[in-house]
């Protein structure tokens, strides 16, 4: 069993597939590893550290994927990539699948089976798979730390002998993994934080970290959970409402962390430009749903705009600016799927087609497209 792990084509992809701890560990699966030459310097790791783990490296991608019945990479292959692969391998990424009809048909003409990590589902046991999370965590925390270096002022309060500067008032758009860690990480800078989120339930989890809860708590939203959890639709007076809270909250906001993501679809618009030119020059507002059109009205990909004086910050690739740590724990989340693949005894692999993981990840397999929500409609 050979597994190739390989460089990323990405020119803001910072992170990779393997580290040498689980290098070591896909070793101690039975498995040869072959690394591609410098796949891991932008993560601050030296083939020497692979090559000691016991990895062999390659000097190109076609020396690495020669062979390889397993191929893992951070994002999916570009289409020249996948002439590297030989038929039947599995291929292991963040496939960003949605809306990608060209890209899926590749792969499916590749007749590579092909996994896509972020459709893991959320199950106890596939918890440690769960990449969304390790990286929306880490983007969330990087959000604070970029919002604080370009807002010109400290973010707790201080008393000097020339006086008191006063703490930042940071507010996060959504509680959820970023949203969360975003709130815990302003908090433990000395911000004053407040939150909101289309969940009920998020209240109690907001107010667990010392934020303030920011909605309009009337009946409505007292019901606004079905029976398995998920936010009803809010009626047009209530959306009404809650949106003329928030706007006049921002107005008086130092920062603004918007984290509003819905997987297959465009972003949710929750800043306009009327809520950025309410807000003070020297403020900050982060969009880290930017790669997905943006929360922010005005929000630029890739770039920090600047309207009025107001800082809208449009990083792409947040969890790859914390490169080293990104990589470690996504090299974990591929290492826990990767052992469900592999059959302890023969030391060979041995996929579970029916496992409710592979079906729940896997796209395409024997030349086909075979992930339901993605196949091809006639």
């Amino acid at each position: 069993m050979r597994i190739a792990v390989l460089s990323e084509t990405d020119q803001v992809e910072t992170r990779v597939a393997a580290t040498p701890e689980t290098v070591k560990k896909y070793k101690s699966l039975g498995a040869d590893v072959v690394v591609q030459a410098g796949a891991g310097l932008k993560t601050g790791i030296p083939d020497a550290e692979f090559d000691a783990a016991g990895a062999g490296i390659a000097a190109n991608a076609v020396e690495a994927a020669k062979d390889a019945d397993i191929v893992l990479k951070v994002r999916r292959p570009a289409e020249g990539e996948l002439t590297n692969l030989k038929p039947g391998a599995l291929l292991i990424a963040i496939m960003d699948p949605y809306g990608q009809d060209a890209a899926l048909k590749a792969l499916a003409e590749a007749k590579v089976a092909a996994f896509a990590m972020e459709l893991m589902p959320r199950i106890t046991r596939a918890q440690v798979m769960d990449v969304l999370s390790s990286q929306a965590n880490l983007a969330g925390y990087r959000a604070v730390l970029d919002a604080t270096a370009e807002y010109g002022r400290a973010m707790p309060m201080m008393m000097t002998a020339a006086g008191t500067v006063p703490a930042a008032r940071v507010f996060v758009m959504g509680a959820g993994v970023a949203g969360l860690q975003a709130i815990a990480t302003a908090r433990r800078l000395g911000a004053v934080v407040t939150a909101t989120d289309v969940r009920p339930a998020a209240k109690e989890q907001v107010e667990s970290l010392g934020a303030k809860f920011v909605a309009v708590e009337d009946e409505e939203f007292k019901q606004a959970e079905t029976a398995g959890g998920y936010a009803k639709e809010m009626s047009a007076e209530y959306k009404a409402k809650q949106a003329a809270l928030v706007a006049s909250h921002i107005a008086k906001q130092d920062i603004v962390i918007t984290t509003a993501l819905i997987p297959g679809r465009p972003a949710p618009k929750l800043v306009s430009r009327a809520m950025v030119e309410s807000m003070k020059p020297g403020s900050v507002i982060v969009d880290l749903a930017v790669e997905r059109g943006g929360n922010v009205e005005l929000a630029e990909p890739g770039r920090v705009a600047d309207h009025n004086g107001v800082k809208i910050v449009g990083h792409l690739n947040v969890p790859g600016r914390l490169a080293a740590t990104a990589s470690s724990l996504y090299a974990k989340n591929l290492y826990a799927f990767v052992e469900t693949l592999v059959d302890k005894e023969s030391k060979a692999l041995a996929v579970k087609w029916d496992d409710e993981l592979v079906k729940a990840t896997c796209l395409t397999r024997d030349g086909a497209i075979v992930h339901t929500a993605f196949q091809p409609t006639a």
